[in-house]
């Protein structure tokens, strides 16, 4: 079974998705509510694939990828954030995220994201 590193700020949108998640079959599921934290978790856990959002507090998401690619080349970081921007998406893809999904987002839209990566 897969195991999936949720990092988010929000606990509501942490929620969100680890039902979402859990709804498919995917029960081995570790939340972190800032990019310190995710790091750390990342490092504890070794995720098969993470979802993290930009915005947050202690390291934002852009940095926190940073560091867990340090930790690992081939970790798979999916950028999830309402940050729409353009501008955003290409530099969370050019330092190294294989993916980015915008919220607000379709539960399969998510599901199809994290299958795609873990398959």
């Amino acid at each position: 079974m897969s195991r999936i590193l949720v990092a988010d700020d929000a606990s509501f949108m942490r929620l969100m998705i680890c039902q979402i998640l859990a709804r498919k079959g995917y029960s081995d599921i570790v939340e972190a509510e800032n990019g310190r934290q995710a790091v750390e978790l990342f490092k504890l856990n070794k995720p098969d694939i993470t979802l993290m959002d930009i915005t947050m507090p202690e390291l934002d998401g852009l940095a926190a990828l940073e560091e867990i690619l340090a930790i690992d080349p081939t970790a798979k970081v999916i950028m999830c954030s309402a940050i729409a921007q353009e501008t955003m998406v290409l530099e969370a893809l050019k330092r190294g995220a294989v993916d980015f999904v915008v919220k607000p987002f379709r539960p399969n839209e998510l599901l199809l994201t994290v299958t795609k990566y873990l398959n």
